[in-house]
């Protein structure tokens, strides 16, 4: 199939997309249609009959065997079953978009695009990358539609091994409701649990090291998409919400709003509109999936116009290290005088935020504030000093009170909310997340949300939303014995291409396997030192945490100065190497500064680091590697200062659970 030739011509747009060109295919086959990614490595098989299916191939392997899709519409109306094509356009199209707080400046959107129009007022689009696929539905209905149920298939050729997320009910045993925490359960697909879901995303391994991630993104006012495994036992279908009708206050400190009554339906929606995106990236070798933009380039483009005020950045936490401040003159905790001295540690370490987690007002009021603080005296020493405050919430007391809270944290001084216990992705609660944003962005306030699913597009339709849970985070070690090593070095493959995480890593108190155990008050960390601040480079998080004590961080300067070096956002990233579940090193540049970071799981190893990505000259490198008795104690680390340049290798040694840090500076 030949494409016609264009000619490239670049143009500029606010927000930053810079539009290339389009191109228009040859006439196909109504009923079945191919199309192929950009290098021709993907294509993709539409076939329309008794049931509409689309099927992939990548270098010839079938990666997906044909698979269903439909909308089931209330009335009995089933948007792709004996769907009727009335025509369709297959356009080559190429951009690149100016990334707002993400992990490079620019990203280029290239793809091959089908469009197809079909009676009964609907379209279906599918998009081809180089590096994956997805596809929508489309409706142009009159008046409002309710959508019953979409069947939406990812069928495979083999029983194939997956690392799969299984969501688990948590809250008083009510389906569908879950934090999004948990480890991959690394099975076959035949092994899926009978009795749960699946949460997205989730990576299916197709043999001859490709790899494949299911995601969607674009999810807006719609339920997130579960995976059940479908019929064939070689596949998964997709799982969505019941709609809410009725809801209470229940769970965790009674602040849940946990849905007591469902509809028989997922969605009400209107009638003319853009559904989620469905989409697989594939990988050739696993590094591949550390700098894919697939989420990025599918998401509504940003709704704010002016994103100045948005300063992504670190923080100061509270809560993991549970307020433990010593060897000063006043009682520690939920009080003025402790949040002032997080104040005085994040401006000595030029770290521009601190976060007052739940405590300093009533969970379901926040405007009843705890009688040991002073919000506002705490905001007003924060500003003398440069250091912001983001206030925790509840999500519940959010969406009651955001009207009267948001403009009287904000006139305050207050820079954002943490907004906590969504535990929810029906339609009410993914369309509120949106709302929220909106209502946060009116007052210049940041928002970062935890106790909830993954970010899929929101975090680049919102940027003041640069942070986002829904993933296994440092808090879990605080209570549960898991193999926390080995879940770090997976969510950089799977969950990370999600969005960003908040991960909150920094925990200087570290173990070696043999001598970790869960300690509430004073947690410590699996894995070494330098697998703590090599995830300052790995993990995506705009709004990145320092979890442990002030006190700490004070008498470990030198991590601590290393830290608060590495930025939040970044220009530019190179994947290096890794395997899932096993290891990872990438590299990511702000100016002409590079920070690598490297992790691995329980396993020791060597690694050479090709430093490549360097441009000409000369480099000096600030480097954290694990000690030579790492594997004992687990806080045993070497810095030194090295000279290197482009094409270097460094042979790099990782202890078990451990990391390799660098703050690489070119030479003026």
């Amino acid at each position: 199939m030949a494409w016609s030739r264009s000619t490239f011509a670049t143009t500029t747009g606010l927000m930053g997309m810079l539009l290339m060109s389009a191109s228009i295919l040859p006439a196909q086959n109504k009923d079945d249609l191919v199309v192929p990614s950009p290098d021709g490595v993907i294509s993709v098989h539409v076939a329309a009959g008794a049931k509409l299916q689309w099927s992939v191939q990548h270098n010839g392997q079938l990666i997906i065997a044909p698979s269903v899709l439909s909308l089931a519409l209330e009335g009995g109306e089933i948007l792709g079953d004996n769907a009727t094509i009335i025509s369709s356009k297959t356009e080559r199209i190429s951009r690149v978009i100016a990334a707002v707080n993400y992990i490079k400046r620019s990203i280029i959107d290239k793809f091959n695009q089908l469009t197809i129009h079909c009676r009964n007022d609907y379209d279906v689009v599918f998009r081809v990358y180089d590096d994956g696929v997805a596809y929508r539905f489309v409706t142009r209905k009159k008046g409002d539609i309710v959508v019953k149920n979409e069947e939406a298939n990812f069928n495979f050729t083999d029983d194939d091994k997956a690392f799969i997320p299984f969501m688990w009910d948590y809250r008083g045993g009510k389906v569908f409701n879950s934090s999004f925490e948990a480890l991959y359960r690394e099975i076959t697909l035949s092994q899926f649990m009978t009795d749960s879901l699946a949460f997205l995303p989730v990576l299916v391994d197709v043999g001859g090291n490709k790899k494949v991630v299911i995601l969607e993104a674009d999810l807006e006012d719609y339920p997130g998409m579960y995976l059940n495994l479908n019929q064939t036992r070689k596949g998964f279908k997709g799982v969505y919400a019941p709609y809410p009708l009725e809801a209470e206050l229940g769970g965790y400190g009674n602040i849940n709003y946990i849905p007591t009554k469902r509809a028989e339906y997922i969605a009400r929606s209107t009638g003319a509109r853009s559904f989620p995106w469905r989409a697989i990236v594939i990988s050739k070798s696993d590094k591949e999936l550390l700098n894919t933009d697939m989420v990025q380039k599918l998401a509504s483009p940003p709704r704010i116009s002016d994103v100045s005020w948005i300063r992504p950045g670190q923080v100061a936490w509270d809560w993991w290290n549970n307020w433990n401040i010593s060897h000063v003159d006043f009682r520690a905790g939920i009080n003025t005088p402790t949040y002032k001295y997080y104040i005085d540690f994040a401006a000595a370490n030029r770290i521009p935020y601190i976060i007052m987690d739940a405590g300093w007002s009533e969970l379901l009021d926040l405007t009843k504030v705890t009688p040991a603080v002073n919000v506002r005296e705490i905001v007003e020493y924060g500003g003398q000093k440069g250091v912001g405050v983001i206030l925790w919430a509840s999500w519940y007391a959010v969406t009651q009170q955001m009207d009267t809270v948001f403009p009287l944290y904000a006139n305050m001084g207050v820079k954002g909310f943490k907004i906590d216990f969504v535990d929810r992705d029906d339609q009410r609660a993914v369309a509120s997340l949106y709302e929220i944003a909106k209502k946060a962005a009116e007052y210049h306030l940041l928002v970062d949300y935890h106790g909830v699913f993954k970010p899929a597009g929101l975090q680049r339709t919102y940027p003041n939303v640069i942070g986002f849970e829904g993933v296994k985070g440092l808090e879990n070690v605080k209570w549960a014995i898991e193999d926390a090593p080995r879940y770090a070095v997976s969510i950089p493959f799977i969950r990370m291409l999600a969005g960003p995480m908040d991960y909150t890593p920094g925990a200087m108190r570290n173990a070696v396997k043999e001598n970790f155990r869960p300690i509430g008050a004073m947690p410590m960390s699996q894995g070494t030192r330098c697998h703590q601040l090599a995830m300052y480079v790995v993990y995506e998080a705009p709004l990145q945490m320092l979890s442990d004590s002030p006190i700490i961080y004070k008498r470990e300067q030198e991590c601590t100065d290393f830290i608060t070096k590495v930025p939040t956002t970044f220009d530019e990233t190179v994947p290096l190497d890794g395997k899932v579940g096993e290891y990872v090193a990438l590299a990511r540049r702000t100016g002409d500064t590079w920070y690598v970071g490297a992790m691995s799981n329980w396993d020791a190893r060597d690694l050479a680091l090709n430093l490549s990505f360097l441009s000409e000259g000369a480099y000096v490198a600030e480097v954290f590697q694990d000690g030579i008795n790492a594997d004992r104690d687990a806080t045993d680390y070497k810095r030194e200062v090295i000279k290197t340049a482009a094409g270097d290798t460094l042979k790099i040694h990782l202890a078990p659970g451990g990391g390799w840090a660098a703050r690489i500076e070119k030479v003026k």
